[in-house]
């Protein structure tokens, strides 16, 4: 059983960063992604990355703001988040699924199999 713990959330100002790790555990996953789900919204794509080559993807409303990154040694991903919205304002969720293709985008809750316990990040002047 794969296990997935989220740090680095918080209160930053619009226009600041933030770095959220998600540490994993217990096994592989051959994709690891991030999600986030504000107040009253459903749980949302922002990006992930393959394990295996380091292939990143994002949704459209992150991309050029928001970079997923990871250690292999120390079996963690990193999302650094730049140029911070109050609408980035969420709980952020990573989450990783064992087996999948290489050349296709997983996007969906759906094809994610383990998830971590989510850290806050509030954008906020």
């Amino acid at each position: 059983q794969v296990h997935l713990v989220e740090s680095g959330g918080g209160l930053v100002l619009p226009g600041g960063s933030l770095r959220l790790s998600c540490a994993a555990s217990g096994g592989a996953s051959s994709t690891m992604g991030w999600f986030r789900q504000a107040p009253g919204k459903e749980r949302e794509f922002v990006g992930a990355i393959k394990w295996s080559g380091g292939r990143t993807y994002y949704a459209g409303s992150v991309k050029g703001r928001f970079t997923i990154s990871r250690d292999n040694a120390k079996n963690t991903m990193y999302l650094q988040l730049n140029s911070l919205k109050p609408e980035d304002t969420a709980v952020y969720y990573c989450a990783g699924r064992p087996r999948g293709n290489l050349y296709r985008d997983y996007k969906s809750r759906d094809d994610y199999e383990y998830w971590g316990q989510g850290t806050q990040v509030t954008v906020s002047s």
